[in-house]
């Protein structure tokens, strides 16, 4: 646990961030939408919460700043008095709370505006699953705070030498910093997920962006404001989550129409994999299970399947595959084939467990196909952290196919589980999972992966899946080496120091021949070895 100087919580770092194993210290502004568990809607808030942390041990003072919607206010240890920040987008009495996580304690700053963000529903969306009609004045209010902090405007007695921003929500720091005139640090902007792009009327002088931004060369795109293009255009360096999507969103396939500006910034683009916390996500150690478990002594697993089974309904039959699918549900996620696929899994003597939410006309589908295959189906639409935990330590298949995605971290958090993930061989999960190909089951196999976005390859791929359930000393063979698969947070915060080195100049000029970061090396590294895709 991380502590806050008693003094001042805003002032010198924690003790153990000067004793740094790189023997120096980099003061660096996280800005993000979200953060667990103050609050979670993805993989985002996970990240916001691990990396951090990550670079912590390697004497990066990093200071997270949120939004202060309701639950993290709530959840938040605060340590400080506010700090004003006077006038923002949409708010006139803004103000920074300091604070902590309680999970971590890393040090916190919740923007506080509270017409702008003390309000029932989700971080993003009202409680009838709408989009909040002022996204735009409350995301460009957290920026302008980001860009208050990184000028030093804010009077504390910190100031961060690189800035962190991360999706649509922080797009327009590094536009908001772009003043040649007026010295500013370096901006990292990391693409999540390109597809959500955070597109508002064409009104910036109302949120408080420079007018002439707004053209083909700045921030417009197809006639509307983009606040990923904001990022996308004016950040110092990109990075996203991924290797095999950092190329991918080079292609109009996946580049959600914006392949072109992403190909003029390729020099600038880097695919830095996320991580795991396996602080919380591990069978061994995690309190929520009936019976915990790991690769040595994995006959806790079949114990928390039978508890499964009951809790949710379920047949108990042991011998019976429980396939889970712990996703939203959305296209990108493929919810509308894994729905097209739910008779034959039941016909071919599975059992099927989801948990997640999404789409409205999903959620029904789903509810009356539990309703029409009782024992056989369990559908519970929500998200909650501790049932998720139980429910990848009791199923056997995770079902995780995806039209696109840039990491998936779900797959990563069940393969610790020992639950063999069946995806689709796209982005991260290209280079996450190995696939148990058809013509045998090699010892490098974690999973399984099919190629094409179509029902009937995902049923040949379910059906290969089945195939090898049924040949139990190869499946637990599969099973162990799943689970000592390391995703963990060191080396991915290892390279994020790298690329902060070479932005701030913090330590001597890195030789460009031996480093990563080296354009011409970059385009010259060899595919991942995970990406192994067998014909499904």
């Amino acid at each position: 646990m991380l502590t806050l100087d008693p003094v001042h919580p805003c002032g010198p770092p924690p003790e153990c961030l000067q004793k740094g194993r790189w023997g120096f210290l980099m003061h660096v502004l996280f800005v993000t939408s979200e953060c667990h568990p103050l609050i979670k809607t993805g993989g985002l808030a996970d990240v916001s919460a691990a990396l951090p942390a990550a670079l912590a041990e390697h004497g990066i003072d990093t200071r997270v700043m949120m939004p202060g919607y309701p639950e993290a206010l709530d959840r938040a240890d605060h340590v400080g008095p506010a700090i004003p920040l006077g006038d923002l987008p949409g708010e006139d009495r803004a103000r920074l709370l300091p604070a902590r996580s309680p999970h971590t304690g890393m040090p916190l700053w919740l923007v506080d505006c509270p017409g702008l963000y003390r309000r029932n529903g989700g971080p993003y969306q009202d409680p009838d699953g709408h989009d909040w009609p002022d996204n735009d004045l409350r995301f460009a209010a957290l920026c302008h705070a980001a860009a208050c902090v990184a000028r030093d405007a804010a009077g504390l007695a910190w100031r961060p030498e690189l800035i962190h921003t991360n999706d649509w929500h922080t797009g327009p720091v590094p536009l908001l910093l772009a003043d040649p005139a007026r010295p500013r640090p370096p901006v990292v902007f990391t693409i999540h997920n390109l597809a959500f792009q955070g597109l508002f009327a064409a009104d910036g002088l109302r949120l408080g962006l420079p007018a002439d931004s707004f053209s083909p060369e700045g921030i417009e795109f197809y006639a509307r404001l983009s606040f990923l293009k904001a990022g996308l255009r004016y950040a110092d360096r990109l990075t996203t989550v991924s290797r095999t999507y950092a190329r991918e969103i080079q292609t109009p396939e996946f580049g959600c129409g914006l392949d072109g500006l992403l190909r003029q910034r390729s020099r600038h683009l880097l695919g830095i994999p996320n991580g795991a916390d396996y602080g919380l996500w591990d069978p061994a150690e995690d309190s929520s299970l009936p019976r915990r478990y790991s690769p040595a002594e994995i006959g806790g697993k079949r114990i928390c399947k039978e508890v499964l089974q009951r809790e949710l309904g379920l047949d108990v039959e042991p011998e019976t595959p429980v396939l889970a699918f712990l996703s939203r549900l959305t296209e990108q996620k493929m919810a509308d084939t894994v729905a097209d696929a739910v008779p034959w899994l039941v016909a071919a003597g599975a059992q099927f467990a989801l948990h997640g939410q999404g789409d409205r006309a999903l959620e029904e589908r789903f509810r009356a196909l539990a309703e029409q295959y009782p024992g056989r189906l369990s559908v519970r639409v929500g998200y909650e952290e501790r049932s998720a935990r139980r429910l990848l330590a009791g199923a056997d298949i995770l079902l995780h196919p995806s039209r696109f995605e840039p990491f998936g971290l779900v797959p990563i958090y069940a393969l610790r589980y020992g639950t063999l993930p069946l995806v689709r061989g796209v982005g991260g999960l290209a280079d996450n999972v190995v696939d148990g190909t058809a013509a045998g089951l090699d010892s490098e196999a974690t999973g399984f992966a099919f190629c094409s976005d179509t029902l009937e390859d995902l049923i040949a791929c379910l059906r290969r899946t089945l195939g090898a359930f049924r040949q139990p000393v190869t499946w637990r063979r599969m099973q162990r080496h799943a689970m000592r698969q390391d995703f963990g947070w060191q080396q991915p915060a290892q390279e994020y120091l790298k690329l902060y080195r070479t932005l701030t100049g913090s330590r001597a000029e890195l030789d460009r021949r031996h480093s990563p970061w080296s354009d011409e090396i970059h385009m010259r590294s060899p595919e991942p070895k995970r990406a192994r895709i067998g014909k499904g």
